[in-house]
């Protein structure tokens, strides 16, 4: 009778190999073990072989610092732009840490997080918005992220975020309205409609002296008549007809100082009578 040989007898060792036990993960992928590169770099002086290092930091962690950036889209900026802020925050994060003070990445995300924040906050509100419609605008939009979460989910209405979140359908109005007027909108940004080029900063019109040339004469034009008929003249021949006072002088048969002290005297009083001063402007009330 054959006996299976194979088959373990009590107590006798199983040599069976035991798979090795799965390496530790860490939180996230994108976190690398660059622990001798800081060590590396915090020994150099500056210079071109640590400008080498540093960039090697750099290109390992910038994977995290987009990843962070990603946190903040659908906040009506591009996610280019939150790329390029977290990049620069992860680049001061790399310039101020400090490897005896512990793990990179628990100094780093704080660091990225805080300088995107700080670019919304600095640039985003061009206006002051009150608290209340910027509550409505984050509402509106965690609900709208959530309500699209799933593939081919459709764009929600009002109704569908005011019964997602609680909220009237004129309070997911307003806040659908801040959430779309949440960015600036540059004036070297070129118009959507048509391809010719044109920039917002093209259609707008352009300040015109001469208009406050004519606001200023019209509003002269009271203080003129008030003047005696000699006094308005003079103050026609000097700025109407370019003459020098001298000539004014000779003109009217008096001293060029007598002229100078008439036109000096006569400009007082129609500044006055614009000015609201004068004896039939407001002052004389």
């Amino acid at each position: 009778m054959l006996t299976d040989m194979s088959t373990s007898r009590p107590g006798t060792p199983d040599n069976t190999a035991t798979a090795p036990a799965a390496p530790l993960r860490r939180t996230h992928d994108d976190a690398p073990d660059t622990a001798a590169l800081f060590a590396r770099m915090a020994e150099l002086e500056d210079g071109p072989e640590r400008d080498a290092v540093r960039d090697e930091l750099v290109t390992a962690w910038l994977p995290m610092a987009h990843r962070i950036a990603g946190r903040f889209r659908d906040r009506g900026e591009s996610v280019e732009d939150l790329r390029q802020v977290a990049a620069l925050g992860l680049v001061k994060a790399i310039d101020r840490f400090d490897p005896s003070r512990g793990a990179f990445e628990s100094y780093a995300v704080p660091t990225i997080t805080g300088e995107v924040k700080r670019h919304f906050r600095d640039r985003m509100w061009a206006l002051r918005v009150p608290r209340r419609v910027q509550e409505l605008r984050n509402r509106v939009r965690v609900a709208r992220r959530d309500l699209t979460q799933n593939p081919g989910s459709p764009e929600p209405s009002a109704a569908d975020i005011a019964a997602h979140t609680g909220l009237t359908e004129e309070e997911v109005a307003a806040g659908m309205e801040a959430l779309e007027s949440f960015s600036t909108l540059s004036l070297d940004a070129e118009l959507s409609s048509g391809d010719d080029g044109y920039s917002l900063a093209d259609t707008l019109g352009a300040a015109d002296s001469s208009y406050d040339v004519v606001v200023d004469r019209e509003a002269a034009k009271e203080g003129l008549r008030r003047l005696p008929e000699r006094e308005r003249a003079i103050l026609y021949m000097r700025f109407f007809e370019d003459m020098t006072q001298s000539r004014i002088a000779d003109k009217l048969g008096i001293s060029q100082m007598h002229v100078s002290r008439l036109i000096s005297r006569s400009c007082a009083r129609v500044r006055d009578e614009v000015l609201g001063q004068g004896p039939g402007g407001r002052g004389a009330l």
